[in-house]
């Protein structure tokens, strides 16, 4: 077993739920609300997962949404209350994971929830009596298990960070043999999640040297495995390796991340179509690479080494080419965006927290020709 110490306690290894019991009564949790989604509620890695935390008392807010959104952490965080709960085990992808992080706030600090968010001057609000949280993910994509930010959708539609290092769970508990069952569909459109993570870090201006060699190893590990996973969903190796690249994504999320997220917090908050995060990533991300290559050349030339970049190909390419191996959509048209929806991504895409940590600085035409890139 590696068990590291950055920024939180990290268990990494097939098997480790099976630990989560004991994991919880170290963390202070007694009776913990287990937060899922509905797809992992109709599969068996709930029930394991109840299994393990049998002798443990525990309520379950199983109702996630695909875009983890206001209403839904004030119900989950009703359950909470109700159910007298001191700590949250958050089980499933990126969304559980944020919203138990919200829940986690709710309970804890007096509502609303918007004044906390990084944009609104709430990063100093959020303290250190958080709830503690638990994350157990079972895919490997956001990084959200040891990710400083919950992203969260509000009723008027504004995707919103809520940002602190209290916001970090108290332990990840990273098992790759929860992401063995896996469609190739989510393992593809995850794991580039997990590419864009550890690409725009990298690329952040921000200094910190130690979270540029994690991105950058992060950044080597996805590509060298996402297609074994994509193609073989029973490989643990490329599970293994896919897991631990979205670790790293997350570990480096101190240094910011860039435009590429700008565009996609909005597009994710819309009501319809309802857009996957990774998808939306992976599609964003060639536009927003080759914007980018005039203010970080050399970044890029390292970038291109890591990941193996054909001669005669640029990183944007390589995504592209990637994106088409994997099934992905090639524009936000196929996806359901259209031209009327773009005003008020643009509007969104200037005011979120990721713009000011994007390698070239970005104008609001600047992000009207990145849409219109990544529609085509």
């Amino acid at each position: 077993m590696a068990l590291i110490n950055y920024l939180t306690t990290i268990e990494f290894e097939f098997g480790a739920v099976e630990r989560l019991a004991d994991i919880a009564a170290s963390a202070g949790i007694r009776r913990p609300l287990l937060v899922t989604d509905p797809g992992i509620a109709a599969g068996p890695l709930l029930s394991r997962v109840r299994e393990v935390l049998a002798k443990v008392p525990h309520a379950i807010y199983d109702r996630t949404p695909t875009n983890p959104d206001e209403e839904s952490v004030e119900a989950a965080a009703a359950v909470y209350r109700q159910e007298k709960c001191d700590g949250l085990v958050a089980l499933g992808g990126g969304s559980p994971i944020d919203l138990a992080k919200g829940v986690a706030l709710l309970a804890t600090h007096d509502g609303p929830l918007e004044q906390y968010a990084a944009i609104l001057g709430g990063i100093p609000k959020i303290t250190a009596r958080m709830a503690p949280v638990i994350a157990v993910p079972t895919t490997a994509g956001t990084g959200s298990e040891v990710g400083r930010a919950s992203l969260i959708t509000l009723r008027d539609g504004r995707k919103l960070g809520f940002i602190s290092p209290h916001m970090i769970p108290k332990v990840a508990l990273c098992d790759p043999e929860l992401t063995l069952g896996l469609p190739p569909g989510l393992t593809a459109a995850t794991g580039m999640d997990a590419l864009t993570h550890c690409i725009e870090t990298y690329l952040s201006p921000r200094v910190n040297p130690p979270a540029d060699a994690i991105a950058l190893d992060g950044a080597q590990r996805a590509a060298r495995w996402i297609r074994k996973a994509f193609a073989d969903g029973g490989d643990r190796d490329a599970r293994w390796n896919m897991m631990m690249a979205s670790l790293q994504g997350g570990l480096t999320f101190q240094k910011g991340l860039g435009a590429v997220h700008s565009m996609s917090h909005p597009l994710g908050g819309l009501k319809s179509p309802r857009l996957h995060h990774g998808t939306l990533n992976a599609v964003v991300l060639p536009a927003v690479l080759r914007f980018n290559r005039s203010h970080a050349h050399e970044k890029m030339a390292a970038l291109e080494a890591a990941v193996g970049v054909a001669a005669g190909e640029d990183l944007a390419t390589f995504v592209e080419r990637l994106n088409a191996e994997l099934g992905l959509p090639p524009s936000l048209r196929v996806m359901g965006v259209t031209d009327e929806m773009i005003p008020a991504m643009v509007v969104g895409a200037v005011k979120d927290h990721s713009t000011g940590t994007n390698p070239r600085p970005v104008s609001r035409e600047d992000f009207v020709g990145l849409f219109a890139q990544a529609m085509h």
